[in-house]
């Protein structure tokens, strides 16, 4: 499919969405939500797609967040139900997300990174919550997935300053992965989403539901109760992968990985 603000590639098994707005340093408006909406619903729905890089355009920005000048020249507001980039209120994705932070992540753009499962930045990224400095707040998720990522103390030290954060220091905190050169970017977060799809991608869906969900119940009892009943761990006992994969590994050959 053709779209005018993003870019979606292909290769095997792994899907590549690029921000494609690189003269507003990847800044989102409405029509450029509802692109990202539609990608994502592809992804999650192909069955042959088992891991997202997300990144943006250009060396400049992953993403400067929302589109404010847009929004104060009277351009359509708006979002999907699966919230801002068509991700951070996408609760329901089993598939995992790397994102590939080329370059400035802020505001919105942080959120969207933020809604990834892992993250990867370029040593020229910089990643910051400033939605304070013009009177906003960062709703799309970035007040509740920061503290969850890297504690409430280190999250509101960037919160409650807007300040900006390097790589290395957001390395260090605790949401970046890995650091690399701007030239090794794309090769390295390409390199963590073929690690992944060596691994069973019904196991991998499995594991991130387990997680993300277990997080929400009350207690590790009640999460270690609760995650049988899991709609990925349910599926992950029905699927040819659960035989394929124990098979595989007492006849020492690599596991014929379906999906499935």
């Amino acid at each position: 499919m053709a779209y005018e603000f993003i870019k979606v590639e292909r290769d095997g098994p792994i899907t590549t969405v690029t921000l494609n707005r690189p003269e507003v340093m990847n800044a989102l408006h409405s029509p450029a939500h509802f692109e990202l909406a539609e990608a994502f619903d592809a992804f999650a729905a192909d069955p042959e797609q088992w891991v997202a890089i997300v990144t943006g355009a250009g060396e400049r920005a992953f993403s400067a967040g929302n589109d404010l000048k847009h929004q104060a020249g009277g351009g359509k507001m708006g979002s999907p139900p699966s919230g801002f980039a068509g991700l951070t209120s996408r609760f329901d994705l089993t598939k995992p997300l790397i994102a590939a932070v080329n370059g400035v992540a802020m505001g919105g753009g942080f959120e969207i990174a933020l809604a990834c499962d892992i993250i990867i930045a370029s040593e020229a990224a910089v990643f910051a919550l400033p939605e304070p400095r013009v009177g906003l707040a960062a709703l799309a998720g970035g007040l509740h997935r920061l503290p969850r990522a890297i504690g409430t103390k280190r999250a509101m030290s960037m919160i409650l300053t807007a300040r900006r954060v390097s790589a290395a220091e957001g390395k260090d905190l605790g949401f970046v992965a890995e650091v690399t050169k701007p030239d090794a970017l794309m090769a390295t977060a390409m390199t963590w989403a073929k690690g992944i799809c060596e691994l069973g991608p019904m196991s991998i869906r499995a594991s991130k539901e387990a997680v993300y969900k277990g997080l929400d119940e009350p207690s590790l009892e009640a999460a270690l109760k609760a995650q049988n009943q899991y709609p990925a761990i349910a599926a992950l006992y029905r699927s040819e992968d659960f035989v394929e994969g124990p098979l595989a590994f007492s006849q020492k050959r690599a596991p014929a990985w379906k999906g499935r």
